[in-house]
């Protein structure tokens, strides 16, 4: 399965120019044979554009924003992952949705592990740890950013049996290191592909670093941005996958009664 991840630019707080950039990536991902395209973190809307403009512009899924990324999906024939403010009972969260190309909801997860007064002032953490969908016979799985640099939340998501852990982001400077060097950890350890869509730019007090990555279970780059705005293709292979857990044993060889507090799963 191919997979395309857009590196996209900080948007102001502008919903159209963020389905703008989508719609975009979206067309240019379908014409390369993608079958789902990955946009970073608050694609949609901004990231750091403060609490009371992300109160403003969040809203419920289904709703406005998502309905036009279904239209979006559904023209170009491919799956497509946004981020965006959602309104729940208990508060907005951070949240990430995913339209199949028939227009349909595959899945919603809303950011777990909140960074900073950034998150903290804004949001309200999520409370479902692995959520999952099934894509043609792929099982991918969504975190948000600050969440994979957690192990746990990582190794859940491959004892629940995802495959590919898609990661949309809004990593800033001096974190780059969490790009180049544990999100290929993550990957490896816990044997997934890891899709790991980053915004670039400048925006409030924060500069994107980019380095947009696809990681293989084997903790190699099958793609990698550099700091501006760029489009990255992939191939997910599930044998791939099966080969490299067959060599690399790490989720049979677990001992999960030595760290039960660590890790529940």
């Amino acid at each position: 399965m191919r997979i395309a991840l857009l590196q996209g630019p900080a948007h102001t707080p502008d919903p159209e120019a963020g389905l703008a950039a989508v719609a975009d990536a979206a067309a240019r991902a379908a014409a390369a044979g993608a079958r789902l395209l990955v946009t970073p973190e608050m694609s949609l809307t901004g990231y750091a554009i403060g609490a009371d403009r992300v109160a403003a512009l969040a809203e419920p899924v289904p709703g406005p924003l998502t309905d036009r990324v279904a239209a979006i999906a559904a023209e170009h024939g491919l799956a497509v992952a946004v981020g965006l403010p959602v309104r729940t009972a208990g508060g907005v969260a951070n949240t990430v949705a995913v339209l199949e190309r028939d227009g349909s909801l595959l899945a919603t997860y809303a950011k777990a592990h909140l960074y900073g007064d950034v998150d903290r002032d804004a949001f309200v953490p999520g409370d479902v740890g692995v959520v999952q969908f099934r894509l043609d016979d792929l099982t991918v799985g969504l975190l948000v950013c600050y969440d994979v640099e957690f192990p746990e939340a990582v190794r859940a998501h491959a004892v629940a049996g995802t495959e590919l852990l898609v990661v949309p982001t809004g990593l800033m400077d001096p974190y780059g290191h969490v790009g180049t060097v544990l999100v290929p950890a993550r990957a490896y350890e816990s044997q997934v592909y890891v899709a790991y869509a980053n915004r670039t730019g400048t925006e409030g007090e924060f500069v994107y670093c980019g380095a947009s990555c696809v990681i293989s279970p084997e903790g190699t780059e099958l793609a990698r941005a550099g700091r501006g705005e760029e489009l990255l293709l992939a191939d997910v292979d599930p044998a791939v996958l099966a080969a490299s857990r067959r060599l690399n044993t790490h989720l049979t060889d677990r001992r999960p009664e030595l760290y039960p507090t660590e890790t529940r799963a």
